[in-house]
């Protein structure tokens, strides 16, 4: 959404057999609300079983549902294939490069509005560097920002700054460029402003005025993190300290806007709020690869009070499966509190859309993949706040519990097999009372 705002128009790009998916719309509908210009590049026409008109057909009925205006709805499609190379106005007609998409951007998408006055730049977006601090990246809105030049520095609360601009930098390619001056409808990096954040304006010295507060989607699903304190602490990780983990969460708030940290009673804990399990996934990855060793809990999602009714996230989930597996797959989606709402051929696939709890999602991906052999492809999105679904059912199966310390060898687990499913493989350090297994 942030982005959106320093952009002229969009490049919508869909594959030709699976269409439009849940994040297209979401997408999608942020770019058409702010008034941007789209074009539908519609990729991989040299897949076999492709479908290019129905795509087109299901664009064209997702911008028509999203309340597109008609010069949005009268938008060019571009046909394509990346891996070969070309693109055309008939997918029917290869080419041998991309000029019929880069004419069309030319031909379609405004030139950036330049819009004479005083100086207007939203901040959108933030970098860092360990020589200068935090960046703060936007869109000049109005007027032009020199280097050396003092502005006001507005937060989102109306509250004002007088600072001064230390350096500026325009993006090429990969990197950043100095430059001196920068004018209306360029995107920008400034240096030398502290105690900014996102949706901030930097404005005029003596008449400044604040543009528009960008809205941020609220978490809708919480995690707590902790120390890790198991019995082979300190053995995969080298930043293991309570300090190196809140110093990081904090570092990390800074510049991811959706996030949210909170200290807990203890010392050692922290409840991370954030967008989702992919969103709060991601960040545990990104951790873990930095060497950061940590414990978190179970994902909860975030239950509000509306209108005196507790209510709850639910996301649209969309799944794509054979036919001969898609009642598996309403089976385990229904278990979950999850509604169907569609079901129409595609393909030689089966497409399904449901309306299911975030917190049904949870774990979801796994069993979908095993009833339907790795065959399923899933997509899901944030849809809004209901009322509350009512209690899932917890786990169904047992567990298989480590009985002492020491290593898994391949004779056990081959004789116990039988028994479950395996967490892990021959050869692994375990400790005693570690889940390995479900039966």
């Amino acid at each position: 959404e942030r982005v959106l705002k320093m952009a002229d128009g969009v490049l919508l790009l869909c594959d030709a057999f699976e269409g439009a998916m849940p994040q297209t719309r979401f997408v999608t509908q942020k770019a058409l609300a702010l008034g941007l210009k789209p074009i539908v590049v519609v990729n991989k026409v040299d897949k076999e079983n492709c479908r290019p008109e129905e795509v087109y057909e299901q664009i064209f009925e997702l911008f028509f549902n999203l309340e597109a205006t008609e010069d949005q709805l009268d938008f060019p499609v571009i046909y394509g294939s990346s891996k070969q190379g070309w693109m055309s106005t008939d997918w029917k007609v290869p080419t041998t490069d991309i000029f019929a998409l880069l004419d069309t951007v030319v031909a379609t998408i405004p030139p950036a509005p330049i819009n004479e006055g005083t100086l207007q730049m939203q901040i959108t977006s933030l970098d860092y560097s360990s020589f200068v601090g935090r960046i703060a990246i936007g869109r000049v809105h109005r007027g032009t920002i020199k280097e050396n030049q003092p502005i006001t520095l507005i937060k989102r609360d109306g509250k004002m700054v007088k600072s001064r601009v230390k350096e500026l930098y325009t993006f090429e390619g990969l990197g950043k460029i100095r430059t001196t001056e920068v004018g209306s409808g360029d995107i920008c990096a400034v240096v030398g402003i502290d105690g900014f954040d996102i949706g901030d304006t930097i404005a005029d010295f003596e008449a400044p005025e604040q543009l528009p507060v960008i809205s941020i989607d609220e978490p809708t699903m919480n995690m707590l993190f902790t120390i890790n304190n198991s019995p082979f602490f300190g053995k995969e990780g080298k930043l293991v300290t309570s300090q190196r983990i809140k110093d990081r969460l904090m570092k990390e708030m800074e510049k991811n806007l959706a996030l949210k940290v909170v200290e807990t009673q203890g010392a050692d804990s922290w409840l991370v709020y954030g967008r989702g399990i992919l969103h709060l996934s991601v960040l545990i990855e990104t951790m873990r690869r930095e060497g950061y060793e940590l414990q978190v809990g179970q994902p909860q999602v975030i239950v509000k009070e509306i209108d005196g009714k507790k209510c709850e996230p639910i996301e649209t989930l969309i799944v794509d499966v054979p036919g001969d597996v898609a009642g598996k797959v309403i089976e385990l989606v229904t278990q979950r509190k999850g509604e169907l709402l569609i079901m129409e051929p595609k393909g030689d696939l089966q497409h399904l859309e449901f309306e299911i709890p975030a917190r049904g999602i949870i774990g979801l991906r796994n069993n979908v993949l095993t009833a339907t052999a790795g065959e399923a492809i899933m997509a899901h999105r944030f849809k809004a706040y209901e009322p509350w679904k009512g209690t899932i059912p917890g786990r169904l199966n047992g567990v298989l519990i480590s009985m002492d310390k020491g290593m898994t060898t391949a004779y056990s687990i081959d004789k116990l097999q039988d028994r479950g499913r395996f967490f892990v493989d021959p050869g692994v350090d375990i400790y005693e009372g570690q889940i390995l297994g479900e039966h």
